[in-house]
């Protein structure tokens, strides 16, 4: 893949030294009382309340330490937000960074974390995304997976026995709910991420080789519109909105979240960081996690989507690198780091010396791990994506949800959107 916004970003960056020094001064990272100030910037909002008490719990056991933590997600473009927080010279000491193309992005800012005592406990894989000429440049924070969570209460009563893994079981599924009264899907189509980000790399995920379509797309000899996988993704795009809730384009992602967790709908297409804040609305919810099939083929489809989403990094020019370092360090080795993990923010572990149990990960996270421990597992695409290709995809799929583009005026814009980026 092509290694684009690298030389844009450096100017932008360079200029913001020149105007701001070098951005987090010694000044910024103490305390009138001589504490070192770790600042944190990261986009996870679902765990900002769990952060919030991992925060106190550190301090009090590092009384020489201040985190300041700033959590941006959900609606928010966390992406944008940290390229303007760098731009103003107000750059964050750890922050978080999605790997692949967003790690070359930033790689000359990112500390090199090869020496760092817990990479001996990372589960095998987990650091390739963050990882560089045999260098880990972050620290992976969990394994998550996606697909459609769905309410096993009401598929029961509705008297669907067996998860869909075919597009037509989905159908006839669709029809029994809706049959039986219930919103088969919760759609929050708002949000440009869900599309794309999560539901674009499915057709992605699908081909043969997906790093070698990716490799095609970029020399010419693949294009979007005409592939099979990507007719057969449009089939489950159009099954989700005939069979959801109504005004998907204006259901944002807590809307979505609720309307499930509510027991008004018995699907939604997200993963297990919705289980704090379905845990929040309602605890205890009898949930899983099953495949999004886009054809009639099982075994293609019995699978769902896992990787490491997301990596905390350092940045290298911090003058309090070292305590950040020694922070991270303790969230995944001591007992409460560890504790906070798995209970709190519920992600599955990407460390081996980090034990868990299905009672702590909650339903969704306890199904990833089935699927993940079977082999029954698709990659994420996005990340490998030219940057801010899923935001125009995520525009273009809103576009045909809206009715202003057809299928192939969809598909040819996809292909086009594509070009356009290798070009700059």
């Amino acid at each position: 893949m092509k290694k684009l916004w690298l030389i844009p970003l450096t100017a932008l960056l360079s200029l913001s030294l020149l105007i701001a020094g070098c951005g987090n001064q010694q000044g910024g990272n103490v305390t009138a009382d001589g504490k070192k100030v770790i600042h944190i910037y990261q986009g996870k909002v679902e765990i900002a309340d769990a952060l919030s008490k991992l925060k106190a719990e550190y301090e009090k056991e590092h009384p020489d330490v201040e985190l300041e933590i700033q959590s941006v997600g959900g609606g928010a473009d966390y992406a944008a937000s940290l390229k303007a927080k760098f731009a103003a010279g107000d750059e964050p000491d750890i922050f978080t960074n999605g790997g692949d193309e967003e790690m070359n992005l930033w790689l000359e800012y990112l500390e090199d974390m090869s020496d760092q005592p817990w990479v001996k406990n990372i589960v095998d894989g987990a650091a390739e995304q963050i990882s560089k000429d045999g260098h880990i440049y972050g620290q992976p924070n969990g394994l998550e997976g996606y697909g459609f969570i769905y309410n096993k209460d009401i598929f029961k009563k509705v008297g669907i026995t067996e998860v869909p893994t075919t597009i037509d079981e989905l159908r006839a599924a669709c029809e029994k709910l809706k049959a039986a009264g219930y919103t088969p899907f919760s759609n929050g189509f708002q949000e440009w991420w869900v599309l794309g980000n999560h539901n674009v790399t499915i057709p992605f995920a699908h081909q043969d080789d997906p790093n070698a379509f990716l490799e095609q797309l970029d020399n010419g000899t693949a294009q979007i519109p005409g592939n099979a996988k990507f007719d057969e993704w449009l089939n489950l795009l159009d099954l989700m909105v005939k069979y959801g809730n109504a005004n998907p384009l204006t259901t944002d992602y807590n809307t979505q979240v609720t309307l499930f967790a509510n027991g008004k709908a018995a699907m939604m297409q997200q993963g297990n960081w919705t289980q704090v804040q379905i845990d929040g609305i309602k605890p205890d919810m009898n949930i899983g996690l099953m495949p999004m099939p886009i054809n009639n083929n099982k075994e293609e489809n019995d699978r769902v989507y896992v990787r490491v989403p997301n990596n905390w990094v350092v940045n290298k020019n911090s003058p309090v690198k070292e305590e950040a370092k020694e922070f991270l360090n303790w969230l995944v080795s001591s007992e409460t780091g560890k504790r906070y993990i798995t209970d709190e923010f519920k992600f599955i572990p990407a460390f081996k010396n980090i034990p868990t149990s299905d009672k702590q990960l909650g339903p969704i996270g306890a199904d990833i791990v089935k699927y993940n421990d079977a082999g029954k597992i698709l990659p994420w695409i996005f990340p490998k994506f030219p940057m801010g290709l899923s935001k125009d995809y995520g525009s273009t799929m809103q576009a045909y949800l809206a009715g202003e583009l057809d299928r192939q005026g969809m598909l040819q814009q996809m292909q086009e959107q594509w070009v356009n980026l290798q070009l700059r």
